[in-house]
């Protein structure tokens, strides 16, 4: 007989739960100041037929530390003295799975019980002034997403078992050949596929051409494949692009192929092993290794779940590299995140969004468990944050990783080959991801597209990587790609696209009972990978996958047919031929007119004091320091960083870059950096995005890095480009990756947009801005010429590199004042690689002793950095930086004028240090000394003091801020 067991898990000290005193801060801060104490319980819900006493046993050998913890069965391990205090219990909703609720089951095993099944939740024990409405109302608004959860107050949760109905199978055709077009557009919406008219009617003139209308798979897969999220067809479409100033007006057809790939094409690096043609793209390494390198988008789903959506936007990336060429071991992750402001006034968020701080420490912990879980050191990142991210933050992650040159090709499977899946089971999380990521959001958007949230299991996935590095290594298979966006539909969809190929979806394993044959295979359920083999390797991959615990198992045959046939208890649910399921999407040509925003230029700056300006400008949200998110972060494992996040004499100052050693014994490196600027799109996205290439190849630079051996990503993120005025600006960041990033040298290697980047209010539409992440990685010969942005002794001597200009336009500074202006920073090429040339060579004779980039803020925020995190004093004249033009004191200090450093340098190297600049033509000169005082000072061309702030004010101003 199955009974069920509670079991109650909590710290014996209270002084050790860190995770209540966190609830109780944030409880505090949400207005429920009469709140004391909260303390933090574990519960497990075990449905078994063994005794109470093997409950017991469980519960005092498995679920609780002997040492640390305190448990109860079947009764509260809590008992509260205060009877005012509140229980108020966080659990998932039927069927939402728990990826711990598999470890705790394989745990149990391993004690030699068995259970039926587990389920898991949280219990908070709130104690102080409060009422069940209150607490009821900050758990939902704090600790819970009810999207996937359920808050009950002062009562134990519903022992509900994590399965769903059986299914009953029933192969289902949509009556589609006679639709009219307002009912072709109303099934593209409330079927969610999300196709546009054009789209719907080219499916159904297919498949009156096959005399029959197609399934409910068929038509799921066609949506799907032909997604903005998977084929990318702004970028691939035809685009009629005007300008209201000038009168141009041209035809695009193919803004990739126009743009960013002809920056690759047309450079031609040797070096550039596998680009635009697999998951992620691969350059030489050392000639034997090649490095990898993907950044993806997860946007919809962190804005609806931001801890499950930011976690599996990680662990899906992880998989990008895993699964290109013939597997990449991953050896280093990226973040970039894009919020509303933390400190948002609560009722000004939009209905159906999450406030902008809940998302926040939603998604910095999601990354964090999954990374770190994975045993991969986040080491390079970024935080952004503009009020038009509140209802659409964006979330990039990135993975690089390493692969031997024999294995860093694709590959197709053969005819005759089988199909395996293998990793985690399938649900219904991540139903109709791909195209749910390929519209806007709204109010409702938590309900109607709840399905498109996945739930990660960073263990599985580990297990997963292992099994499949062994079986790479062993020779056992041929071809491999991940389970991403559409799950097993691109999955083998991609893979049998040249040959063709049958999948039993009846065979594919799933997490519960009651999915149909469509929901398995279009979820987008996490931790699988695909591959194709010989059938005389499965008895050598069974065994393999034994010894590493995962699940593997054949569900397809790869055929020559160049179909796509789906399978389901023996019965044909689908038949698509692969060249219309690829090629057949029509071709949307689209409107774009570009006119300028019109933005009005403050007058100039006077030239006051502008310590306080400094101050402001490093306590902003842009600029402050990111420690609190970078600590939570694993970025030693795997022993391979050589530059990290933070560095100087307190490890607490802001690297420019990382650099990682990931071969043991190799003096090689890889430096991974990146940039963006959303604000510059406000002025003009052209020169948004030339910046953002500008800053990834300083950032590069100045820490030692070379344009080499450089390559870059693309990640762009957009509004919605059926809008003439959305599109314009993304021809024109298109356009400036390739006026910027060819004559640099440096190329694409691949690349992700995402779209429909947008959330529908009451008030109205809010787009996001205009963002585009550049991400680069070079290959650094020698580790040891690495350096880092702190200052490092008192007599050496400070520089300026570049040329400073007016170009306050979308700066930090008139931020300050609430204005944008018109003077946008741009990008001066030969200007920038007269100064890059410099650097390089300046850093290989190891002149340099520090670098920094300027970039937001400019050169006064670069310099208090260096100062702060040196903890030495810096003193410069503002009449000694190269300018062009009559500039005022603050004009030089804050504006952003791309292709500039600021440079420490002993007194003995400064005359070769000189020799090289002028060599390469690069604008320099010597500003400033490092001191032994405590602050920065810097004096005007009238002698005027213009900066004179202690290093403890200016980096109090700096830490404040995200000190949470």
């Amino acid at each position: 007989m199955v009974r069920i067991y509670r079991v109650e898990v909590t710290l014996r000290d209270p002084a050790l739960d860190s995770e209540g005193r966190g609830v109780l801060h944030d409880f505090q801060e949400f207005g429920l100041s009469g709140v004391t104490e909260v303390r933090v319980v574990r519960v497990y819900v075990l449905a078994a037929a063994f005794a109470e006493s093997d409950a017991e046993r469980i519960a005092g050998e498995f679920l609780a530390d002997a040492i640390v913890d305190d448990y109860a069965v079947g009764e509260h391990v809590i008992q509260a003295s205060d009877s005012s205090a509140i229980s108020v219990e966080i659990t998932r909703r039927a069927g939402v799975m728990d990826p711990v609720e598999t470890s705790v089951r394989k745990g149990i095993a391993e004690l030699g019980l068995e259970v039926d099944w587990v389920r898991i939740s949280k219990r908070y024990v709130v104690s102080g002034q409060a009422t069940e409405a209150e607490v009821q109302t900050a758990a939902l608004k704090l600790l819970a997403n009810d999207l996937i959860e359920e808050v009950i107050v002062n009562r134990d949760a519903e022992p509900t078992p994590p399965t769903g109905a059986a299914y009953s199978f029933e192969r289902v055709e949509v009556p589609l050949a006679e639709l009219s077009d307002e009912e072709l557009q109303k099934l593209s919406v409330t079927g969610q596929l999300y196709l546009s008219l054009e789209e719907m009617k080219g499916a159904q003139a297919y498949f009156k051409g096959l005399g029959r209308d197609p399934t409910d798979v068929e038509l799921e897969t066609l949506a799907q494949t032909w997604s903005e999220h998977c084929v990318h067809k702004t970028f691939r479409g035809k685009i009629r692009y005007r300008e209201e100033a000038t009168g141009k007006d041209e035809m695009i057809d193919n803004l990739l192929k126009s743009t960013v790939a002809k920056v690759t094409r047309e450079l031609d690096h040797a070096w550039c092993w596998s680009v635009f043609v697999d998951n992620a793209g691969v350059i030489d390494f050392d000639g034997e290794m090649g490095a990898v390198f993907k950044v993806e988008t997860h946007n919809h789903p962190s804005a609806l779940e931001p801890y499950g959506g930011a976690g599996t936007g990680i662990g899906g990336v992880i998989r990008d590299p895993l699964g290109t060429g013939l597997g990449a071991k991953p050896v280093m992750n990226t973040d970039v995140f894009c919020f509303g402001p933390p400190d948002h006034p609560r009722e000004d968020v939009p209905k159906g969004a999450l406030h902008p701080l809940r998302v926040m420490k939603g998604v910095v912990s999601g990354v964090r468990d999954y990374g770190n879980r994975m045993g991969i050191p986040t080491a390079n990142g970024a935080l952004y944050f503009d009020e038009r991210y509140i209802g659409n933050p964006l979330v990039f992650c990135g993975n690089v990783a390493l692969v031997p040159k024999d294995m860093a090709k694709k590959r197709s499977p053969r005819p005759g080959q089988i199909g395996i899946v293998v990793g985690g089971r399938t649900g219904r999380d991540g139903i109709h991801g791909a195209t749910f990521s390929s519209v806007e959001l709204d109010e409702e958007s938590e309900s109607v597209s709840s399905g498109a949230v996945q739930i990660g299991n960073p263990i599985e996935e580990k297990k997963v990587l292992d099994f499949i590095l062994r079986a790479r290594d062993a020779g056992l298979y041929s071809c491999i790609t991940d389970c991403g966006a559409g799950g097993l539909s691109s999955a083998f969809g991609e893979m049998g696209e040249d040959c063709g190929v049958i999948v039993d979806l009846d065979k594919v394993p799933i997490k519960y009972e009651g999915l149909s044959y469509t929901e398995i295979w279009i979820s987008e359920a996490q931790e699988r990978m695909v591959f194709a083999t010989d059938e005389d390797n499965l008895e050598a991959l069974a065994a393999l996958a034994a010894e590493e615990n995962v699940e593997m198992t054949v569900v397809a045959r790869f055929t020559d047919d160049k179909q796509l046939r789906l399978c389901y208890d023996g019965v044909e649910v689908g038949c698509l031929d692969m060249a219309f399921l690829h090629e057949g999407i029509p071709q949307i040509e689209r409107e774009a007119l570009w006119a300028e925003p019109g933005h009005a230029e403050p007058e100039p700056p006077a030239n006051t004091d502008c310590s306080r300006a400094l101050l402001d400008i490093l306590g902003s949200w842009n600029v402050c320091s990111k420690e609190w998110v970078i600590r939570q972060y694993d970025h030693e494992v795997q022993a391979n960083s050589v530059v990290k996040p933070l560095v100087g004499v307190t490890h607490d100052g802001p690297g420019d870059a990382a650099v990682i050693a990931p071969l043991l014994g190799s003096s090689r490196a890889l430096v991974i950096a990146n940039g963006s600027n959303p604000r510059y799109s406000d002025i003009d996205p052209y020169h948004m995005a030339a910046s953002a290439i500008d800053e990834a190849l300083r950032n590069v630079i100045a820490v030692g890095g070379t344009l080499e051996r450089c390559a870059i990503l693309d990640n762009f993120c957009w509004g919605n480009c059926d809008k003439p005025d959305r599109l314009a600006g993304l021809v024109r960041a298109a356009r400036a990756c390739y006026d910027v990033a060819k004559p640099y040298g440096v190329p694409f290697i691949s690349g992700k947009d995402s779209l429909n980047n947008e959330f529908a209010t009451e008030k109205g539409t809010v787009a996001i801005p205009g963002t585009l992440l550049i991400s680069a990685m070079a290959v650094m010969e020698d580790l040891s010429h690495a350096i880092t942005m702190d200052a490092k002794e008192a007599g050496n001597l400070l520089y300026i590199v570049g040329l400073t200009r007016r170009e306050l336009g979308g700066s930090h500074y008139y931020s300050l004042q609430g204005k944008i202006g018109r003077t946008v920073p741009k990008v001066d090429v030969e200007l920038g690689k007269r100064v890059f040339n410099g650097m390089t060579a300046a850093t290989s004779r190891r002149l340099i002793r520090s670098a920094h980039d300027c970039s937001e803020g400019g050169i006064a925020v670069a310099v208090a950095e260096m100062a702060f995190a040196g903890g030495l004093g810096i003193e410069f004249d503002l009449t000694r930086i190269p300018v062009d033009g009559d500039l005022r004191c603050p004009e030089i200090l804050f504006s952003e004028s791309n292709s500039r450093f600021v440079v420490e340098i002993a007194p003995g190297k400064r005359q070769a240090f000189e020799a090289v600049l002028r060599e390469v033509g690069a604008p320099f000169s010597k500003i400033g000394v490092i001191n032994q005082t405590d602050r920065v000072f810097a004096c005007c061309n009238d002698g005027r003091e213009m900066l004179n702030v202690p290093l403890a004010e200016l980096k109090s101003a700096w830490q404040k801020p995200l000190a949470l």
